[in-house]
């Protein structure tokens, strides 16, 4: 049950009491937020339905919806449906990797799913100008959630859905839920900061301590070597990496198997076949200076894994393209087995943190039964991955308060925040452009959680100023890098050397500062982030900075794409400032005094250089 305090109720209900009679089910059921009418739709199926709407201010307004039964009894599909003119509003914001943002027709049968282990139960419709016209969103996070909102062809109306129990759930007597809806005219990424911060002053989604170690540029083994680790090789790439900057490593997928065939079937067993020395590993590592991470397969047991006949019985389904079985985490035992493993990498092993993948596979499948019986303590599988998970992250911080935690979009919803301090964008090798978009994506949802860049990797015969634009489309991240150093020619190193340092630099500027990120529909083609000290921007097209009234004693604008045009738009004159511009490795191009007076000014700054103003 979700509940809020210091909230004054307006009540707008339908469980309510007319000349001593209830309301039968059957009756048209509906209630208003600020001025929209929402329906509600679907056989109740014994249950009672209450809805009380609080209006928080102008343009805000939280509702609880609380079903009640007098015996368990399993929800009905509920669907809440509003429709709203299309004036002003140009797409849709969600919080899927892989969003379009085109309001799709209303005949078109895609919508958002939400569950714990998959997505954020929110959508934004937005402006023209990237302004918020509508914000929903959802409080339960964990279970599945489908988010709709559709253009019609015949009226230009857009209608929006919210469905509930769209999966089979397990029988309760009570339900509640809130639901968020916001028409304030704000930036969309200040309509989505408000909800981040929304889920996480709620007891059930608050989120774990983020370690500083988690906010330091990462090597990753993935692109770089995918299966086919190393001790010795990877030794070296260590001793690399730490002279550019980067401060862990990322053991991924192979340290368990020596079979280098794609495929999960050897997970499960987790002993370290292609690492047989695995703790002098993580002590070499340690030696250099570096942290270490490890890879998991959180949910699988592999088709030719030796514990495969132990857990007969207690899966949820086999994956046959991926060679593996999902464990059931409803069964004690396997969340046990699944602890167990991990207790066991960070204290006996002595790793500092673990990778965490697939967690989205552990979900109701069709043949699902929901009762805790047979075994199982849990009916729900939800609230089976909620226990797992939540007992997974105490058990380790007992061992190490510092331990690091990363799962990749889509696992990225408010409840995931609880267990994990690092999301990552979803894997796009070589692909900069999307891999800023992800990382935006993930940035006005996630709060204070690190948000990781996907492992960056390019052709070693790349020139070094277009290298350099896949380090400089993630810079509102913390990086993983995945090529290998000692491959890569020396203008290069040099290049990743450079703004690996300038990342660390600024890093409380480009994590903590005030995120502003403009253009959707452009993926976002300028980005900036500002204290009350600094401001840096990055511009990712040809788009002219515009600067307000107030100056700042340093500003960095960031030239992130082939043409070398810089243009400045200030609204009031700033004074004197000293301007260097250097290209991508650091080098020298221009020093001047310049006078930054109201109106425009050009600057020629080469390819994935910097052009940075400190005031007189």
């Amino acid at each position: 049950m979700f509940t809020r305090d210091r909230m004054k109720r307006v009540g707008l209900s339908l469980f309510f009491m007319l000349l001593g009679v209830q309301y039968a089910v059957a009756q048209e059921r509906h209630f208003v937020i600020g001025e929209q009418k929402i329906t509600v739709e679907g056989d109740l199926a014994g249950f009672s339905l209450n809805i009380d709407n609080t209006k928080i201010e102008d343009g805000l307004d939280v509702a609880v919806l609380t079903l009640s039964h007098s015996e368990a009894t399993t929800p009905p599909k509920l669907t809440l449906k509003w429709s709203l003119p299309s004036t002003d509003i140009s797409g849709i914001w969600t919080a899927a990797y892989n969003e379009s943002h085109i309001l799709q027709a209303d005949w078109d049968e895609s919508k958002l799913e939400s569950m714990l282990t998959r997505n954020a139960p929110v959508f934004t419709l937005f402006g023209f100008d990237d302004v918020n016209r509508l914000t929903v969103a959802v409080a339960d996070a964990v279970n599945p959630v489908n988010l709709a909102a559709k253009i019609r062809e015949e009226d230009a109306q857009i209608y929006a859905s919210i469905e509930l129990f769209s999966e089979k759930h397990k029988k309760v007597t009570q339900y509640s839920t809130e639901i968020r809806f916001d028409r304030r005219a704000r930036p969309f990424y200040s309509a989505l900061l408000d909800v981040s911060n929304w889920w996480a002053s709620m007891a059930a989604y608050i989120p774990t301590k983020v370690p500083e170690a988690a906010t330091e540029p990462m090597y990753s083994t993935w692109y770089s070597y995918h299966q086919n680790i190393d001790h010795d090789e990877l030794l070296e790439e260590v001793k690399l990496a730490v002279k550019m900057g980067f401060k862990s490593i990322i053991v991924d997928d192979g340290w368990q198997t020596t079979d280098s065939n794609r495929g999960y079937a050897y997970t499960g067993d987790w002993q370290p076949d292609r690492l047989p020395e695995i703790k002098k590993f993580v002590d070499d590592v340690h030696d250099q200076g570096m942290k270490a991470l490890l890879w998991y397969s959180l949910p699988f047991m592999g088709e030719k894994a030796k514990g495969l006949q132990q857990f007969e019985g207690k899966f949820l389904t086999h994956h046959k393209s991926l060679q593996t079985y999902v464990l059931d985490p409803r069964f004690p035992e396997v969340r046990e087995y699944i602890i167990g493993h991990y207790e066991n990498a960070i204290q006996n092993w002595g790793w500092d943190g673990l990778k965490l993948d697939f967690i989205d596979q552990f979900k109701s499948y069709s043949t699902t039964v929901l009762e805790a019986t047979d075994g199982r303590d849990y009916a729900s599988v939800y609230e089976a991955v909620d226990r797992l998970m939540t007992d997974t992250i105490v058990a380790l911080k007992k061992i190490n308060p510092e331990v690091m935690i990363e799962f990749r979009q889509r696992y990225i919803g408010p409840a995931m925040r609880k267990y994990g301090n690092m999301f990552r964008a979803t894997d796009i090798p070589n692909g900069a452009i999307t891999n800023r978009e992800r990382i935006v994506n993930l940035r006005v949802l996630s709060g204070n959680t690190a948000v990781h860049s996907d492992m960056l990797m390019w052709h070693k015969d790349e020139k070094a100023e277009i290298a350099a634009l896949q380090f400089l489309n993630i810079l509102f991240s913390v990086p993983q890098i995945s090529v290998r150093l000692a491959d890569i020619p020396k203008p290069h190193v040099e290049m990743l050397t450079f703004y690996t340092q300038y990342w660390s630099n600024n890093k409380h500027v480009l994590l903590d500062g005030d995120f502003k990120a403009h253009g959707i529909y452009g993926k976002y083609p300028q980005i900036s982030a500002n204290t009350s000290n600094k401001q840096i921007t990055a511009l990712y097209a040809n788009e002219v900075v515009k600067l307000g009234s107030v100056s700042l004693p340093n500003l960095d604008i960031v030239n992130a794409k082939k043409s070398n045009r810089v243009v400045l738009d200030l609204s009031d004159s700033w004074g004197k400032y000293n301007a260097v511009i250097t290209d991508c490795t650091g080098k020298i191009i221009s020093k001047k005094s310049v006078d930054l007076k109201q109106g425009l000014h050009g600057f020629d700054v080469p390819t994935s250089g910097l052009l940075s103003f400190t005031k007189q």
